[in-house]
């Protein structure tokens, strides 16, 4: 009984993450951050833009993959919309930074390198 009870209720969860009331309860500027570099990212920044220095690395893992994506979360009494993004690759330490990103329009980053001109690119969707 208590087996089916407990997969009831993760169902029911599952589904209200869904839920316009659940999504209202999200900051703002929540983001996913895809890595499309065809690189290993190590490191994940994000501060405000005011700020001078960088908060802690938020990936939350390890590495981000080449491919894979990370959800990136802020706790919802925040009102700022405009952040920095900074990323550090693994392979070599190097790193690229975007600065005065309206998070509270984007709801994506994706990031890709370019090798012929040493680049890497954000789009902001």
């Amino acid at each position: 009984m208590k087996p089916l009870l407990l997969t009831t209720l993760l169902m029911g969860a599952a589904t209200c993450v869904m839920c316009p009331a659940a999504r209202a309860q999200e900051a703002k500027q929540d983001f996913s951050l895809v890595n499309k570099t065809g690189y290993e990212l190590s490191k994940v920044y994000v501060s405000p833009t005011k700020s001078d220095d960088w908060d802690e690395d938020i990936l939350g893992r390890d590495t981000l993959a080449n491919g894979e994506s990370v959800d990136i979360h802020f706790h919802r009494s925040n009102k700022t919309c405009q952040w920095d993004l900074k990323v550090v690759y693994t392979i070599d330490d190097s790193s690229a930074v975007w600065r005065g990103i309206n998070l509270c329009t984007v709801e994506k980053i994706t990031i890709r390198y370019n090798k012929s001109t040493d680049t890497t690119s954000a789009s902001f969707d």
